[in-house]
């Protein structure tokens, strides 16, 4: 087996099995695991993001999970530099290491680097935040839909920061924001092997309303009312609080925002979908593949 610094990726849709996977894996490689799953990193929203549980994170060591507040601001830049330096200490113990996650633009940040972006107006900013508040998000999604629909139709267009980062530069440059992506950038010192898990539509939306369920039996209302004063944080503008947060402003019923918190996770799948299947190099298993078979796979590339 090759001694090169190998990063195994495992990726897909939320509630598909990668947590579970990426645990197999790490046992049998005897490594740790990366989560760059950007909702996982804040320690006040362990219900809403499905962190692993206590046994799961006693099973293999894992990195950046519930390692930030929601009070500081984390940015997906940061968390490139963090997750590579990370990597180099964890490459001098063992040269296969596992990273796990389904926030596509988090992952691409580790395993290729980060678009570099033009400074744009800040004025830009500042109206496009006035848009917001005065004829909401709905509004904002359809003027990026207009200037840039490959953009529009994959990045996390339910959180307002995203939304508003894209159309900056589309109004700031005149371009589109997916324009400046995908340029030459850093080499890095491992090599790589992605892992996806997939499922039939049907399914993969039983599982997601299933978890809901579960998430809410756990007492996901309870936690997300203890954050509903920090409503408007960064790290907050996610699916499943923001749904609750309308319900504890009685905006909706509580049974209306639960089937609200199924439809954007389900939303949100599809468009993780989307997101990875533009990817050539992921090898895709359905999400209930014998590990042994994966494994084969994966030491076949090694």
């Amino acid at each position: 087996m090759s001694q090169e610094n190998t990063l195994i990726t495992i990726v897909g849709a939320t509630a598909i099995g990668k947590t579970a996977l990426s645990i197999k894996l790490a046992q049998h490689f005897n490594c740790d695991i990366i989560s760059c799953d950007s909702r996982q990193f804040y320690k006040e929203m362990a219900i809403g993001t499905a962190v692993p549980d206590t046994n799961e994170l006693a099973a293999a060591p894992h990195h950046f999970i519930q390692n930030r507040s929601i009070f500081e601001d984390y940015s997906v830049g940061q968390f490139e530099k963090d997750a590579l330096a990370k990597l180099e200490e964890l490459f001098t113990k063992n040269p296969i290491q596992i990273m796990v996650g389904g926030s596509g633009l988090y992952v691409d940040a580790v395993l290729k680097g980060l678009d570099d972006f033009p400074d744009v107006d800040s004025q830009i900013r500042i109206d496009l935040t006035s848009e917001l508040e005065n004829k909401g998000i709905e509004h904002l999604q359809q003027q990026l839909k207009e200037l840039d629909e490959e953009t529009y139709n994959t990045i996390a267009i339910d959180n307002p920061h995203r939304l508003i980062r894209a159309l900056e530069i589309c109004i700031g440059t005149g371009k589109t924001y997916a324009s400046f992506k995908n340029k030459p950038k850093m080499p890095r010192n491992f090599q790589s092997i992605k892992i996806g898990l997939k499922a039939d539509r049907e399914i993969m939306y039983d599982r997601i309303n299933r978890r809901v369920d579960i998430m809410i039996e756990n007492g996901l209302i309870e936690e997300a009312q203890q954050l509903h004063q920090y409503k408007e944080l960064n790290a907050l503008q996610t699916v499943g609080y923001r749904e609750l947060f309308e319900y504890f402003d009685r905006s909706f019923t509580k049974e209306f925002a639960i089937e609200e918190i199924k439809k954007n996770s389900r939303r949100f799948a599809k468009r993780q979908g989307t997101w990875f299947r533009k990817d050539s190099e992921i090898i895709w298993f359905d999400f209930q593949e014998d590990v042994k078979n994966i494994i084969t796979t994966i030491e076949n590339k090694l």
